[in-house]
């Protein structure tokens, strides 16, 4: 028997349970008021009854928490002037899907040198997510994989489902059951078919085996999310922002009863990955609101201290602060005149 199970497995490191991590950094009344009012806003701007804009808007990936709780307590600041037109959501994204192979992002190897000590991802961030919301900032990342929600779901007010797993059953079934609004981006070719599946799959009861709050194996019974969107976030050969790709997004998820209201990701392929082009995105999807368009729900940004992107090297201390280590991404300045132009604009 020993001969014929876990034959490529290495070492099993213990894992801290979702109840024992829920102790030591428990959710304060004031961070579950941010989590559950912001809830509610996104439901009422996805069913239609709140015509404000969503941006979802912050570092491509969080490797550094002190630079991620200054980003968001400037943030904040700007959230509190601009709420009567936009809701904004800190993009607070700790899981990176790889291509290949590269740095699987903060919960997975919170030292970023190879060392995966999990335990201490979950941790780190966990409480990173307890003292955003504190400060009144709802958060918003992409649930990649099964397990970790269980961690950090509570302090989540908006989840997206990355387009190379959009597809996945195992991510559908995940969604069906997360307590928050979840987006789904189309796929990396374009195709907005597996992100209308992925909606009609999740809105629906599942079944699936997965970790309960004591860290034991359970089987989860879901009631189904009724709160799915589509992220549009361009393909291989274009971008899928423009008036007749949002309706034509527009006009299948009404052909399969599903809400007609979309997303747009103003980076990946829409930016044809370049970060200083973002600004063009969101400039033509504001101008379609502002002539009466209200089939878009938002709008997505890749924005952090400093601009650009950096690569991860062997001393931590060499990092440039407030730099992306993952994708490109634009720098606050350009964040704030991006955000007042929508809201001037609106």
């Amino acid at each position: 028997m020993r001969q014929l199970i876990n034959v490529n497995i290495d070492a099993v490191d213990s894992l801290v349970s979702p109840e024992r991590l829920y102790e030591r950094i428990p959710v304060t009344e004031k961070a579950q008021a941010t989590v559950r009012q912001a809830r509610t806003d996104i439901q009422n701007m996805i069913n239609g009854t709140d015509n404000r804009c969503l941006l979802v808007v912050g570092p491509c990936s969080i490797h550094d928490t002190k630079a991620a709780m200054d980003y968001a307590r400037r943030l904040s600041d700007i959230q509190q002037k601009v709420s009567a037109k936009l809701m904004i959501v800190m993009r607070v994204y700790f899981e990176k899907p790889r291509t290949t192979i590269g740095w699987k992002g903060l919960i997975n190897d919170p030292d970023m040198d190879g060392s995966c000590r999990v335990s201490k991802g979950l941790e780190i961030a966990r409480e990173l997510l307890r003292d955003i919301n504190e400060l009144g900032l709802p958060v918003g990342t992409e649930m990649l994989d099964p397990i970790s929600p269980q961690y950090t779901s509570d302090l989540v007010s908006w989840a997206s489902i990355g387009a190379r797993t959009t597809e996945s059953q195992t991510h559908r079934e995940m969604a069906s059951g997360l307590s928050m609004p979840v987006g789904f981006k189309n796929s990396t070719d374009g195709s907005l078919d597996v992100a209308v599946a992925a909606m009609q799959a999740s809105k629906n009861p599942h079944t699936f085996i997965g970790l309960n709050h004591k860290g034991n194996v359970g089987v989860f019974r879901t009631k189904g999310n009724p709160y799915g969107h589509v992220i549009l976030r361009g393909g291989k050969k274009s971008s899928n922002y423009h008036p007749e790709n949002i309706k034509q997004a527009v006009d299948d998820l009404t052909n399969n009863n599903l809400f007609d209201r979309v997303m747009v990701d103003c980076s990946h392929a829409n930016s044809g990955k370049k970060h200083e082009k973002q600004g063009e995105v969101l400039k033509n999807v504001i101008h379609q609101i502002t002539k009466g368009n209200r089939h878009i729900l938002g709008l997505m940004l890749e924005s952090n201290l400093n601009e650009g992107s950096q690569k991860i090297t062997d001393n931590m201390a060499d990092l440039a602060y407030g730099v992306s280590v993952t994708d490109e991404c634009i720098g606050w300045d350009r964040t704030v005149e991006l955000i007042d132009y929508a809201y001037n604009a609106l």
